[in-house]
């Protein structure tokens, strides 16, 4: 365990390249020394921030009064048979990491979420996903530190409440302190249904079709670079922190205003009766077309839904600025409110 040091800037730790001075900064190089360090903290009433890879995360101009926690266990554990494994990694390991592990072994479940910045610690608290699939489908398990019983736990994916871009952890905002997450996968060498039309297209099958692991990963790497979704030093575009926006949620009521307003506007139905909207295009119609700037922040030149820092010359303020100004030129056209996807630290819309 390294030592505490005061005044660090955590603008590098975050994809973004924005944030203020932590109180003090350690780093943790195990579950262990994460439960220690959590535990020591709240006991003193002393705030504390658990710092992942930092590609989900808005921290305020003013940085964090409190400890802030890096963490840094590693680890990957493999168990299983001919048909499938289960797969437990230590929430410091790279994300990427594991889906290209995953992929070159020939195990199939996380394939579609390559090229997703960030540790797997943070998987399941914004039950990550895209390209039709969401870590929620394969997780069996998530070990935690309970931070309001003291006590380190298993919990069951059924515990975790996951919902889309959301979970129990989520509604509950540092009750826990995920310290590994188990995946099971399929050892089949093939990728899942593919169940995201723009995916189907960049490999050419129909949708439902299973293409090679590798296949599929090269092609989920292409698309997302398409959009400055794979973190890349050489690309200002890279430097956000992903999808800004949720793809908003409606009610069959709110969906039909809706309709009146944009009669045969995209949408996605959803079996319980709610209807999905695609937020980039919310966004673009209500004005604000890729590469639209506000000051020192701007909206990606790939993909509207986010919202960057290109020149690293931004302030937390400006890119909330940028993002305010979306929102309610969103809500003002469409009646429909766009929720941030990032965690925000000492900062608000």
């Amino acid at each position: 365990m390294t030592e505490r040091v005061a005044g660090v800037r955590l603008a590098p730790y975050t994809t973004l390249g924005l944030g203020g001075p932590a109180k003090a900064f350690v780093e943790a190089g195990s579950a262990e020394e994460i439960v220690e360090l959590v535990a020591e903290a709240d006991r003193a009433g002393e705030p504390v921030l658990v710092l992942g890879g930092g590609s989900n995360l808005l921290v305020a101009d003013e940085g964090f009064d409190g400890l802030v926690v890096r963490v840094a266990s590693r680890g990957v554990e493999v168990e299983g048979g001919a048909e499938g494994v289960r797969v437990t990694a230590q929430a410091g390991e790279d994300w990427d990491t594991l889906a290209a592990l995953a992929v070159a072994e020939g195990w199939s479940g996380i394939e579609c979420l390559s090229g997703i910045p960030g540790l797997v610690g943070s998987t399941p608290i914004q039950n990550v996903g895209a390209y039709g699939q969401d870590v929620s489908q394969t997780i069996t398990g998530v070990r935690v530190y309970d931070r309001m019983t003291g006590e380190v736990r298993d919990l069951t994916a059924e515990e975790c409440g996951f919902a889309y871009r959301h979970s129990a952890f989520k509604q509950e905002p540092g009750g826990h302190v995920v310290l590994a997450v188990t995946y099971e996968l399929a050892r089949d060498g093939m990728s899942g249904p593919v169940a995201y039309r723009e995916l189907a297209t960049t490999l050419g099958v129909e949708l439902g079709e299973r293409v090679p692991l590798a296949r599929a990963r090269e092609a989920v790497l292409r698309l997302r670079a398409g959009k400055g979704m794979v973190l890349d030093p050489a690309d200002p575009d890279t430097r956000s922190a992903g999808s800004f926006f949720t793809n908003p949620i409606l009610s069959a009521e709110q969906a039909a205003e809706l309709e009146l307003r944009v009669p045969g506007f995209p949408h996605w139905d959803a079996p319980d009766g709610s209807v999905k909207v695609p937020a980039a295009w919310l966004i673009e119609n209500a004005g604000f077309p890729k590469g639209y700037r506000r000051g020192p922040a701007r909206i990606s030149t790939k993909h509207t839904l986010a919202m960057t820092n290109p020149e690293l010359s931004a302030t937390t303020e400006d890119l909330l600025d940028l993002a305010r100004e979306v929102r309610d030129g969103v809500l003002e056209k469409f009646g429909v409110a766009l929720v941030n996807e990032p965690v925000m630290v000492g900062a608000r819309l």
